[in-house]
């Protein structure tokens, strides 16, 4: 893990000879990037992070190998949604890990390499966010079974990019809660 290197805010070479041969409406050269990606959580990006039911992360292990998973919430002993998601400070979230299949994929692959990758989408207002950064996993103390009961452990992310992403293609639904 210590040979790892985060993306610097700009990107990696990957990316940059891409937007250089694509080209971009958005013009986005080093400058502009610099005002859309952020390296913490804050203002209206916060508010629609911490209100969001669900959303999906993307892991991969030591070799490079992938996995995506869902993440959404539990309602409480009084029938009330749990956040699926809780801002510690700008630069830090935290979401539960409850039981589930039994694999560990998103998990064990956080053990072998810590970079992570969220993505938060609203279909009612056709709007997303992306939250790039490194995990840890933490047991769960009285202060977690305080927001999530069921929770055997928490990610703990520590931001390294935010950003808004355009609406295109992002199909308008309802989400209706269970």
């Amino acid at each position: 893990m210590s040979d790892l290197k985060p993306d610097t805010i700009l990107g990696h070479p990957g990316e940059k000879e891409l937007r250089q041969r694509y080209g971009s409406d958005a013009r986005l050269d080093d400058f502009t990037l610099r005002d859309r990606i952020e390296p913490f959580v804050a203002g209206k990006l916060a508010i629609f992070v911490e209100a969001q039911p669900f959303f999906f992360i993307a892991t991969s292990n030591a070799q490079g190998h992938c996995d995506a998973s869902f993440r959404g919430t539990e309602r409480g002993a009084d029938g009330a949604m749990l956040p699926a998601v809780k801002l510690v400070n700008p630069r830090r979230l935290i979401f539960p890990d409850y039981p589930g299949n039994g694999f560990f994929n998103s998990l064990g692959n956080i053990l072998e390499n810590p970079h992570i990758g969220l993505l938060f989408i609203n279909f009612e207002f056709q709007r997303r966010v992306r939250i790039n950064g490194t995990a840890q996993l933490i047991e769960a103390d009285d202060a977690a079974r305080a927001l999530w009961p069921r929770a055997r452990a928490v990610v703990q992310v520590d931001v390294e990019q935010c950003y808004d992403n355009c609406a295109a293609r992002i199909p308008r639904m309802v989400t209706v809660p269970r």
